[in-house]
């Protein structure tokens, strides 16, 4: 089965990531039995994409560990390599060199951690193969959004949709790719 690059998250109803400032403590709510299938998708993927700000918040706040062990963090970063956990590798090459290399090796999915930054530059190098959104129902106004702004139209096919009792909605997308010379497939 090829590998896919899965972005897997969390948004406000309003599509935001996080606040401006990065907190994310509209988050926090209690959870239902499997975590809103979160312990599924962990199991399905051996490989996580960080983005700079992302990863560092990430060791701020020492979550970098509830990603177990035998996972490979790979972090993208314009800047110089900073504090690096065990597993760590950064990342300067070209999105596009890097995916299909790591695409080759053998292994599970591969989870598009974020932020919107690293979404971003990877769906516009066609190299973002799914979208498991998780809309929490909560307003928050401002803040990063899931994908950083820019023109562009990517249509996604709906593959899954599911609402849980607490009122959050998981929709499950596939991105869909234009044809060379064609319509979309």
């Amino acid at each position: 089965m090829p590998r896919k690059i899965i972005v897997y998250i969390a948004t406000s109803a309003d599509g935001y990531i996080a606040r401006q400032d990065g907190d994310v403590g509209w988050l926090d709510r209690p959870q239902p039995p499997g975590n809103y299938g979160a312990e599924a998708f962990f199991r399905s993927i051996d490989t996580i994409l960080w983005g700079r700000k992302t990863y560092d918040f990430a060791l701020r706040m020492g979550s970098m560990k509830a990603y177990g062990r035998g996972i490979r963090h790979y972090v993208f970063s314009h800047g110089p390599a900073g504090e690096k956990a065990p597993g760590v590798e950064f990342v300067t090459e070209p999105i596009g060199a890097f995916a299909k290399r790591l695409r080759a090796q053998s292994g599970k999915h591969i989870w598009m951690m974020g932020g919107a930054g690293l979404i971003a530059s990877f769906l516009d190098a066609g190299e973002i193969d799914e979208f498991i959104i998780h809309t929490i129902p909560v307003l928050i106004g401002d803040g990063i959004p899931l994908v950083q702004p820019k023109l562009r139209q990517v249509p996604l096919k709906l593959l899954s949709s599911r609402r849980f009792p607490d009122g959050v909605v998981r929709i499950h997308y596939r991105v869909m790719r234009p044809k060379r010379n064609g319509p979309v497939l």
